[in-house]
């Protein structure tokens, strides 16, 4: 029986975003080449069981955090990646790849530390940092002022829309094992936490 068309665009369409996935987890494998500098503003979209948010970078803020989270979002770094440390009226982070192989890259990619042009007030997004020049994949969100954080997290966006998504997500505090995640990826999180939220897909809007 001939395909129809309507199935034949559809399995093309299967073909061309498995392919661009497959492409994208190559990309992942090797920071070296995802060094392409962001627009001087542009928005990243997330989308999430509990909503969708929306993060407007500023790069005069931070140039380097901005050019990282601008390749990682382009390239799917995010998608899949669960909440793992989410303190209600804190902050909520994300952002170990749910693929061991693909982190471990990561983590050796670490950003020189730059100055801190604006307040983490609440909304305002930054890389997380575990001393000098440490900045890598983690980002959180302020779910209030923050000035303590000033001192070597510097933001480098905005949450415009969708604030109200952070307050909905599973308050897994410091329970889910950073070293664990990156070790075990999303197995161990799915199997140990089962009400860990996850970020869906990642994209920047056009």
């Amino acid at each position: 029986m001939p395909m129809s068309a309507l199935r034949l665009a559809a399995l093309i369409a299967s073909s061309t975003g498995f392919l661009f996935a497959q492409a994208n987890a190559a990309k992942l494998m090797d920071p070296s080449k995802l060094t392409e500098k962001a627009p001087e503003k542009f928005k990243a979209k997330f989308t999430t069981p509990k909503g969708e948010f929306v993060i407007l970078v500023t790069r005069a803020w931070a140039p380097l955090g901005a050019d990282r989270f601008y390749n990682l979002v382009k390239n799917g770094f995010y998608d899949g990646t669960g909440f793992h440390r989410v303190h209600t009226g804190f902050v909520a982070q994300w952002g170990i790849n749910g693929n061991p192989a693909v982190q471990a890259k990561w983590e050796k990619a670490t950003l020189k530390d730059e100055p801190t042009k604006q307040s983490n007030q609440l909304g305002l997004v930054a890389f997380t940092a575990d001393g000098a020049n440490s900045r890598s994949t983690q980002i959180y969100v302020n779910m209030k002022d923050n000035k303590s954080l000033d001192r070597g997290f510097p933001p480098f966006g905005d949450v415009i829309s969708g604030i109200g998504v952070f307050t909905k997500l599973w308050p897994s505090g410091d329970k889910p094992s950073q070293p664990q995640i990156i070790k075990l990826g999303n197995a161990y999180l799915k199997r140990s936490f089962p009400q860990l939220d996850y970020v869906t897909k990642a994209v920047i809007v056009p």
